[in-house]
Parts: structure tokens; C-alpha cells; sequence
């Protein structure tokens, strides 16, 4: 797998300065928590998942959620599982098409981790993990308990990615207590868990709320104090935390707008312009301003629900040259004593110190995601996406 692979070997040469590196789904968990980067969802209960699945790789999708949880009807689980594996058994004869995205699949019970992995038989081998919803200290053990006591008879490491949506992590008399119960679970299982999802429409359902398209997750006080209380105890970058993902953009078709488009004219000039209109129509200006505040509030790549959100996404996740050049000249051996220097592009300070942590996490970025040409930007790498998600 590779990021931008769909990309014709020049396309990529004309838009990176470092291209991104191939991985498969045995590399280190650190290079795959980053790699997510768009998770795309789709309900188990899918006629033709399979044919899905290789279509979306084919178009950039590089991990994938098969959800039996709540995108299924309660009536509708024994259907869904019975649909995954003879959709895993279709995919198992069609490896040779295309390199398969990180797949997992979302669970509801922890009983259903050994059974599907059972009933998978040999197509076991294309699944990476499980999704864990509801994630807390006393619902989340039996979940990873499962999946350690299947394990050891297969050749794949399965990786968990608990979902962290419940409402005592959102009520603030409990909000403490929950987290932490959840970080003494998922370090205990840290060689299980590959990264922690928001589940932020559960959080806005606890209180009858909903984000309208021209809002982000941010704009909702709620949502975004769990999220800074989260990557506070669950995020740091002193060894101890974890990759935490971005939470779901709920838009994709148009919708009446209120506040005034939020991206602006000067990044797209001449035929880009077509693109800036069509972004805004498509209330992709808000899933692009979120997707800025991810990163920024420390949280990486994000949950998807529709195959067009995945192209900004990733474009959004190419380390730019200049935060490459930054990186860089943080980390240059010769500069491992600290001090303070002008950034190469005479524009910044960078603290030796101080920036480290972020200049380590650029690289890894960097080397999944790739680093674009000097002048090439954010609107040039979309531009070359979007054929593959139309």
C-alpha cells in the first residue's frame, strides 16, 4: 500500500518532494496509526462489499471499517455477519487486483471477536482488528481480553481501535474517573491498541445536539472540551500516549448556508477556482477547516462516511516543504544540544527544544503521507485526488 499510489509514477514526481513510502499491514504500529489517515465507514450489511472495498482501494482508501454496530439495524447483526464473511471469502481470490485497505471490523460484543474470527477461516488473513465502541475501563477489558485470547493461532497481529463515545466520558462528574480507567486499559494492551477513535455523534446525541455543515466539532464547547481532556490524558507526545483520530464529518450533499464560506480566494486562482465553488457547494470548506483543527488540537487522519471526504483529508495530511525543512533543521544531529534558529524560510522561529516532539511527529507524517515540491500546496495535491473519489 502507498499513499497517492493511484497517481501515475510522474503525477507523483510533479507533486512530491519526498513521495510516500510503500507499507503492508505488518509495519511497525506507529508507521500504520499514522497511515489511517481517511478511515472510511461502510455498513456489513452491504450487498457487493468486496467489489466496495477494492473500488475504494483502487481510489486511494487505505483502511476501512466494516461496521455491525450502530450503522446496522438491531435486527439486522446476524445478516451483517453472515454478509462479512462471505464477502472476506470473495476477497480472499481477488488479492491480486489490488493492494486491500486496512480492513477491521466494528463489533457490538466482545463474544463476536473469536467467533467471526473462527467463521473467517483462511480470509482471516486479510482482516488487521477490530473497532470497540463505547470504550471504557469495565466495557473495554472483555473486548481486549477477546482479542488477545484469538490471537496467538493466527499469523497477523490484530490491532484494536477503541471508540471513545461514552456519555460518562462526557458528563464532567465522571469525565475523570473514565479516563482514567481507559488509560490504564489501553496501556495494558498497548501492544493491542493501534489507535483511539472520537466518537463525537454520540457525544452531541447525549445532549440532543447536532453540528450544523457550516460548524465544526470545535464550535460545539461540549465536544471540544472531551477532546482536549482526551488527547490531554490519552495524546501526549512523551511516549505514554497514543494516536487519536479525528471525529466523523457528517455532510456531503449541499445544504442551506447561514456564515460565509471559510475558504478563501488567493490559494485558488485561475482554474482553481471551479474548485474552490465546488467545495463550498459540497460544504467541504467546513470539513477542510475541521480537518486543520484536528491537527492542530493533536489528533490525526479522521473517521470517514463518505468516499469524498478521504481525498481532503489526505491531501491535508502531505507534510508541506516548508514544515519538512522546519523538521529537519530541528532535528539535524548537530542541533541535539537545543538552541534557537531562523527557519529556512526566514518566516519563524524554530526552538530546538521545545519543537522536537512536533518535528518527530512531522517526519513520521512525512514518510506515510510524503512531502510536497516547494510551491506546491494543499489545492494542487486535492486537484490530483479528486479524480479517484469521483
Amino acid at each position: 500500500m502507498r499513499h497517492f499510489g493511484y497517481l501515475s509514477a510522474a503525477a507523483r514526481k510533479a507533486l512530491f518532494h519526498r513521495e510516500p513510502t510503500e507499507f503492508t499491514p505488518d509495519a511497525p504500529a506507529s508507521t500504520l496509526a499514522v497511515a489511517l489517515g481517511a478511515t472510511l465507514y461502510s455498513p456489513a450489511t452491504r450487498q457487493g462489499l468486496a467489489d466496495a472495498i477494492v473500488k475504494q482501494a483502487g481510489r486511494g482508501v487505505v483502511s476501512m471499517v466494516l461496521c455491525l454496530e450502530d450503522s446496522i439495524d438491531d435486527s439486522e447483526v446476524t445478516q451483517a455477519e453472515e454478509n462479512l464473511v462471505r464477502q472476506f471469502a470473495a476477497l480472499a481470490a481477488r488479492t491480486d487486483e489490488v493492494p486491500l485497505p486496512l480492513l477491521f471490523i466494528r463489533v457490538r460484543t466482545a463474544e463476536q471477536i473469536p467467533d467471526l474470527v473462527r467463521r473467517l477461516g483462511a480470509s482471516v488473513r486479510l482482516l488487521s482488528g477490530f473497532v470497540l465502541p463505547k470504550f471504557t475501563e469495565e466495557r473495554g477489558v472483555p473486548f481486549l481480553e477477546a482479542l488477545t485470547s484469538c490471537s496467538p493461532a493466527l499469523e497477523r497481529r490484530l490491532y484494536a481501535m477503541p471508540v471513545l463515545e461514552s456519555p460518562e466520558l462526557l458528563h464532567l462528574e465522571t469525565r475523570g474517573e473514565t479516563l482514567g480507567g481507559i488509560a490504564r486499559t489501553v496501556d495494558k494492551y498497548r501492544d493491542r491498541v493501534l489507535a483511539l477513535r472520537l466518537g463525537v455523534t454520540d457525544f452531541c446525541s447525549a445532549y440532543g445536539l447536532r453540528r450544523a455543515p457550516d460548524m465544526t466539532a470545535y464550535d460545539v464547547q461540549l465536544v471540544a472540551s472531551v477532546i482536549a481532556d482526551v488527547v490531554n490524558v490519552l495524546g501526549r507526545a512523551d511516549g505514554t500516549g497514543f494516536t487519536v483520530t479525528g471525529p466523523v464529518w457528517e455532510y456531503f450533499k449541499p445544504h442551506e448556508r447561514m456564515f460565509k464560506p471559510q475558504l478563501r480566494r488567493s490559494p485558488f486562482t485561475g482554474e482553481a477556482e471551479a474548485l474552490r465553488t465546488a467545495l463550498i457547494e459540497h460544504d467541504m470548506d467546513g470539513l477542510l477547516r475541521e480537518i486543520e483543527l484536528d491537527r492542530a488540537n493533536g489528533l490525526q487522519g479522521k473517521t470517514c462516511i463518505h468516499p469524498t471526504h478521504v481525498a481532503p483529508v489526505h491531501a491535508l495530511s502531505v507534510v508541506s516543504h516548508e514544515e519538512f525543512s522546519d523538521a529537519a533543521d530541528i532535528l539535524a544531529p548537530q542541533r541535539c544540544g537545543g538552541g534557537v534558529l531562523r527557519s529556512a524560510y526566514t518566516n519563524k522561529m524554530n526552538e530546538v527544544k521545545p519543537h522536537r516532539a512536533w518535528a518527530e511527529r512531522t517526519m513520521l507524517r512525512a514518510e506515510v503521507f510524503g512531502v510536497a515540491r516547494e510551491g506546491v500546496g494543499f489545492v494542487e495535491l486535492l486537484s490530483a485526488g479528486l479524480p479517484a473519489a469521483d
